[in-house]
């Protein structure tokens, strides 16, 4: 650990090296790497609340698969668990710190969450924050994983909630309009085509048409969403399972 007159630090380490990081901070090393790297975009993959809590929701779930199949003592299991329900729940969403843009096809967003579940997960178990040789970001958080199944995994599960709450919003639109069509039922107007009036209509028929186009595009969407439930984990790097342990599949 490290100290001056403003900032506290501790020591983390990688294959390139090592690096101080504030002590305070949740993300670990390659984190910090992936900030050097690529200074690119001013905005955070925390800006994406959706995404963030999918890839804590794939590390739970990794963890508990992982468990289940005894490659991970219940011990450590149980803490990412906690952790990741922790970024579910909405804490640590500042923690989501390296940039939207960036080079190696999400891997720097993926180890800023295994390091922030990781050292959420040790403070909880009453640790330093980057003890690493108790609970790794890699060798337990990223268990059975790699960034190719996790971060297409997340984003299709982070969409799939964001379309959600995107139908449920179209519904509101909907009846909304659906109830200007009765409200507008005998206000003629003149109908347009071509940019200039054509032949008479009501202002409900209008709005009535509305209402079903929304209805329409809601149904698209649902059949549209249904296509991302087919999820990539347990493919691993390139999609041969490499690594990934008999069972977690």
């Amino acid at each position: 650990m490290a100290q001056d007159a403003t900032t506290r630090t501790r020591t983390e380490s990688d294959s390139l090296g090592s690096l101080e990081i504030p002590a305070d901070a949740y993300w670990g090393i390659h984190t910090a790497r992936a900030l050097e790297n690529f200074p690119i975009s001013q905005r955070p993959i925390s800006v994406y609340k959706d995404l963030v809590v999918a890839l804590a929701m794939v590390k739970q779930a990794s963890a508990r698969a992982n468990l289940e199949i005894g490659v991970l003592d219940t011990e450590r299991a149980t803490l990412i668990d906690r952790a990741s329900q922790r970024v579910i729940d909405g804490e640590f969403h500042d923690q989501f710190v390296v940039g939207v843009i960036q080079g190696g096809a999400g891997t720097s967003t993926n180890m800023n969450a295994n390091e922030v579940i990781t050292n959420v997960a040790l403070e909880m178990a009453g640790r330093e924050k980057g003890d690493y040789a108790f609970l790794s970001p890699i060798d337990h958080t990223n268990r059975s994983q790699s960034t190719n199944d996790v971060y297409p995994t997340a984003v299709k599960i982070a969409v799939i909630n964001a379309t959600h709450d995107l139908i449920a919003a179209m519904g509101d639109l909907q009846e909304a309009f659906a109830a200007k069509a009765v409200e507008f039922h005998d206000v003629l107007k003149m109908g347009r085509t071509q940019l200039q009036d054509a032949v008479p209509m009501t202002l409900g028929q209008e709005f009535g048409t509305y209402a079903l186009m929304i209805a329409e595009d809601r149904t698209r969407l649902r059949e549209a969403v249904m296509l991302l439930h087919e999820i990539n984990l347990g493919a691993t790097a390139i999609g041969t399972q490499l690594n990934a342990p008999n069972g977690y599949v």
